[in-house]
C-alpha cells in the first residue's frame, strides 16, 4: 500500500510517500511545497492544491495521512493552517484518495515510542526507519512521520 503524509502549513506544506508491505516500510519520495508570503491567499492555496495534485499524479498513493489541526495561540495562525489544509484536503478529494487523521501526539508515539517527542527525536528514528532516504527539509520529514504512524496504526499483524 503507498501511503501520502502529509504536514499542512500555509508557508511550506510537506509531504512524504512510503510503500507500506506489513510491517516494512520503504521511502519513495519527499518534498515540500512553499508559497510566496507576499502572494494573495487564493493563489497560495492554489499553488497547495495543484502542487499535490502533481505529486499524487506521480506517485499514485492508495491513501493519504494528515496531522490533525491544533489550536495556535494566534487564531489568525489557526485560521490560516486550516486553510491550507482545506486546500490539501481538496487535492486529496478531487483524487478519491481517503485521508486519515493523527494527532501529532499520536504521530510521534507512533514513530518515536513516546508522544512527548521533539522534532529533534523525530527527525532521528526517520533515519532508522528510512535508511539512506534524504530528506527535503523539517516539513518533509513530519509528513514522513504521519505517513509511518498511519502505516503502523493500520497494520495488524495476521495471528495463525
Amino acid at each position: 500500500m503507498l501511503i501520502l503524509g502529509l504536514d499542512p502549513s500555509l508557508s511550506c506544506t510537506g509531504w512524504g510517500v512510503i510503500r507500506a508491505e506489513g510491517s516494512r516500510i520503504v521511502h519513495l519520495g519527499n518534498g515540500q511545497i512553499p508559497t510566496r508570503t507576499g502572494s494573495a491567499m487564493t493563489e497560495r492555496l492554489a499553488v497547495l492544491q495543484a502542487s499535490l495534485a502533481s505529486v499524487i499524479a506521480e506517485y499514485h498513493p492508495d491513501r493519504a495521512a494528515c496531522e490533525e489541526v491544533f489550536v495556535n495561540k494566534n487564531p489568525q495562525s489557526t485560521l490560516k493552517l486550516a486553510q491550507a489544509r482545506g486546500a490539501v484536503l481538496a487535492a486529496c478529494g478531487a483524487a478519491s484518495l481517503p485521508v486519515s487523521e493523527h494527532a501529532a501526539r499520536l504521530v510521534k508515539k507512533a514513530v518515536v515510542g513516546t508522544g512527548g517527542a521533539d522534532k529533534t527525536q523525530v527527525q532521528a528514528m526517520l533515519k532508522v526507519l528510512l535508511p539512506g532516504a534524504k530528506i527535503a527539509g523539517a516539513d518533509a520529514a513530519d509528513a514522513l512521520a504521519v505517513a509511518i504512524a498511519a502505516a503502523h496504526l493500520s497494520y495488524t499483524p495476521r495471528t495463525r
